[in-house]
């Protein structure tokens, strides 16, 4: 039986030699590899963490002592020693193990941790609320690193929990150097320090050697030794940055040596206040393929070959990523005034060769969405024109700065929002469907969603154009749609399809628009014609889209965001407001919180799909029949 099958609960590691951790840590390491290339998931952040997680788990008593993981994306070796073992054959799977802390599978999650700089926050709060109970003796955890301590929350949560001294709570930094790129800012370059001072760690190499030679003694005394490191330290490399906020610092630790680590953090669970343990790992540890992959370290991966890490797709498809970043570059060969902002995704949002390109005009501010957008307002004020790129569900974290900063100083700001709508696997927080919702409250912004490249062209050339006002162009994960044209133009609306005597009107965008098209041939094949649309901007609503709205019977929109507050819901207004008697059904996304499936399946299971809203329309329309003809006949009936 191999150490990991002996693993069933936290608790079963205490028992272990030396020599079987380290047998377990590869075990590990060979487990991820194997599962997480047959599923996709975040397998170099996992990696870096085995060691940190085992010491964990060893130290602290899981859930009494809570566990918070940010990002949580690095919980996967957490899952595995909290008896989830089997449920990573289907890991990030409809009805398997979610890719993030869950609370539904697990008492040893204690929040769904997927967004980042979120962990501090949480665990002074949960610190705090055990300390008002008189529970003194438990300890929580907070587990931050892969570029989290880059956003401005984790530092507003460091700002209060330095003044309670009184708190038992341990910061573990996971220091790897990296979010998905290198970590950038003021911060990873004081962390860089720390790790590299060489006077340091020549003296501790010194220190280890002459202490662990001394006979008898050795042992134990090194393993007491953190305070006299911690000291040595504040002299060859000092530890200025927490030391001023008053936080007791330990480090830098070796990551990977378990040793190490054990020590380090059962210091910090002896100590009665709020201990920083800054640990050192490395992403996509013991992996080649992946120690070797420059650009992410394998920050997330789809499905890839097990043993050389190369990825198991088809002839890549061309994605809508790829026609932005294209255009980008040319954009910014036509355009000296549009520079870039990307927060801490330069290649998963496609910037990368604007990066190259201009590398004075693309600026990454790590993972920090807020601060992304009131830089960019300066840059506008300052005369240029920002593109700033982010996937759809970060945007929702700096609303505030779009309102208040872009919106209300009328700056041109384009946002570019990828992952737009339903993305599946990675569950509720990571389904770009709150965006267009959230926008929609911001004066003045325009909003489009393209429903192929050609589309995309335009609306990007348009939005670069507007210096007065936030544009949003948000588009999906999916690959881009084959072209699209128009059979005419009406005003800003763009007809896909038209059907004489229509008296419906179906009213589709962005990746929908070509489901809305084919809601509009099942529908004429069933005997009710339609006109199909596409706005082109969604927001504001146009007039040229209210008058169109006019001349139907009945109206129907389509769209990948959320039914409340999307493009359905502000055109019903509008119509209410033209005094448009035209009936409107607004067929989008629930407001509820979606678990991890597929697409495909989240469309399927929301009735989203051609087949189930063609349906839906004609079975409605056979019931507006017949009630019509049950009034014609009763008026009959009454003259008679």
């Amino acid at each position: 039986m191999s150490v990991l099958d002996r693993i069933r609960e936290p608790r079963d590691l205490r028992a272990l030699t030396g020599a079987e951790l380290d047998a377990l840590a590869a075990e590990i390491r060979t487990f991820l590899i194997r599962h997480v290339s047959r599923t996709g998931g975040h397998l170099g952040p996992n990696l870096g963490v085995v060691e940190l997680t085992l010491a964990l788990h060893r130290v602290f008593d899981s859930p009494r002592d809570p566990i918070i993981f940010d990002t949580g994306h690095q919980s996967y070796v957490h899952k595995m020693l909290t008896g989830r073992r089997e449920g990573f054959a289907q890991l990030r799977q409809k009805g398997g193990l979610s890719g993030y802390p869950s609370r539904a599978e697990s008492g040893h999650d204690w929040v769904e941790n997927s967004h980042a700089s979120t962990s501090l926050s949480w665990a002074e709060g949960l610190a705090r609320a055990f300390q008002l109970r008189g529970e003194k003796t438990r300890t929580v955890v907070a587990v931050i690193g892969d570029g989290a301590l880059t956003g401005g929350m984790a530092w507003e949560a460091l700002n209060n929990i330095a003044i309670q001294p009184d708190l038992r709570l341990t910061i573990v930094v996971n220091d790897n150097g990296r979010s998905y790129t290198p970590t950038v800012g003021g911060l990873a370059s004081h962390l860089q320090g720390l790790r590299t001072d060489k006077r340091y760690e020549q003296a501790l190499r010194a220190i280890k050697e002459g202490v662990r030679a001394t006979p008898l003694v050795g042992g134990p005394v090194y393993g007491l030794m953190h305070g006299f490191k911690a000291g040595v330290k504040d002299v060859l490399a000092p530890q200025g940055l927490f030391s001023d906020l008053g936080l007791k610092y330990i480090g830098p630790v070796d990551g990977h040596h378990l040793g190490a680590l054990e020590a380090a953090l059962e210091a910090a669970r002896q100590f009665e206040g709020p201990v920083i343990v800054h640990v050192i790992t490395e992403k996509g540890k013991g992996y080649l393929p992946a120690e070797q992959h420059d650009e992410d370290r394998f920050h997330a991966v789809n499905k890839i070959d097990e043993l050389t890490g190369a990825p198991l797709t088809t002839a890549a498809k061309r994605t809508w990523t790829k026609a932005f970043s294209e255009q980008m570059v040319h954009l910014g060969e036509g355009r000296p005034d549009v520079v870039a902002i990307t927060a801490a995704m330069l290649h998963p949002v496609g910037l990368g060769p604007f990066a190259e390109a201009f590398p004075d005009r693309c600026f990454d501010v790590g993972i920090a969405e807020q601060h992304a957008v009131t830089f960019a307002a300066g840059l506008a004020r300052g005369g240029f024109h920002p593109v700033v790129a982010l996937y759809a569900t970060f945007l929702n974290r700096a609303f505030d700065q779009v309102l208040m900063d872009v919106a209300l100083h009328k700056l041109g700001v384009t946002f570019v929002l990828d992952r737009a709508g339903l993305t599946g696997p990675d569950g509720a927080s990571h389904n770009g469907m709150w965006d267009h919702s959230i926008m929609g409250l911001v004066p003045g912004l325009h909003l489009a969603a393209p429903r192929d490249e050609t589309r995309l062209i335009e609306a990007l050339e348009c939005a670069v154009a507007i210096s007065d006002a936030p544009t949003v162009i948000r588009f999906s994960k999916e690959a881009v749609p084959p072209p699209l044209p128009a059979l005419r133009r009406v005003g800003q609306v763009d007809v896909l399809a038209d059907a004489p005597g229509a008296r419906l009107l179906v009213v589709g965008y962005g990746q929908f628009a070509s489901l809305a098209a084919d809601i509009g041939r099942r529908l004429g094949d069933q005997g009710v014609p339609c006109t199909v649309v596409d706005p082109v901007w969604s927001l504001p609503v146009s007039a040229d889209l209210v008058d169109l709205c006019r001349d139907y019977e009945h109206v129907v929109t389509v769209e990948d965001s959320l039914v409340v507050g999307g493009l359905g819901a502000r055109l019903a207004l509008a119509l209410q407001d033209a005094s448009v008697p035209t009936t409107i059904k607004n067929v989008g996304i629930p407001a509820s919180f979606l678990d991890h499936a597929s697409r495909d399946e989240l469309i399927d299971s929301l009735g989203l799909s051609a087949q189930a809203i063609a349906r839906q329309l004609v079975e409605r329309a056979a019931a507006a029949d017949d009630a019509s003809t049950a009034a014609r006949s009763g008026v009959r009936n009454h003259l008679d």
